[in-house]
């Protein structure tokens, strides 16, 4: 079973996703922010999911850190977050995001997106 990792501020959002994600067979570690996130990467995920704008360490900053190490260099990052900017969705690619999805989202889309980037 793939393992996603989902970093969110918002504890509605962290729920729909989790709900979203395990109905469609994923396994799936919520963390509140970037600096939570780091302390849950044993084992690595498969697959990073977060919000760029959060408390303590921001999603750039997560992905900055992810990158920087061994086991996360190359899992797959989404960003899901109310920026559609263009400026912050270039500052996400150049830190290594690997994707952008904008909330609202819709579960069917998310599935899709995540099965995509599995692959």
């Amino acid at each position: 079973m793939k393992r996603i990792l989902t970093v969110d501020d918002s504890s509605s959002v962290r729920q729909m996703v989790r709900l979203t994600l395990e109905d469609a067979g994923f396994e799936v570690v919520e963390a509140v922010d970037g600096k939570d996130a780091l302390g849950k990467l044993n084992p690595a995920p498969d697959l990073v999911i977060t919000d760029l704008n959060m408390p303590n360490l921001d999603g750039i900053g997560l992905i900055r850190a992810l990158r920087a190490e061994a086991a996360t260099r190359f899992t797959p990052i989404l960003m899901l977050t109310t920026e559609s900017q263009e400026a912050k969705k270039q500052e996400g690619k150049a830190a290594g995001a690997t994707g952008w999805i904008v909330k609202p989202f819709k579960p069917d889309q998310l599935v899709a997106v995540v099965r995509k980037v599995l692959r």
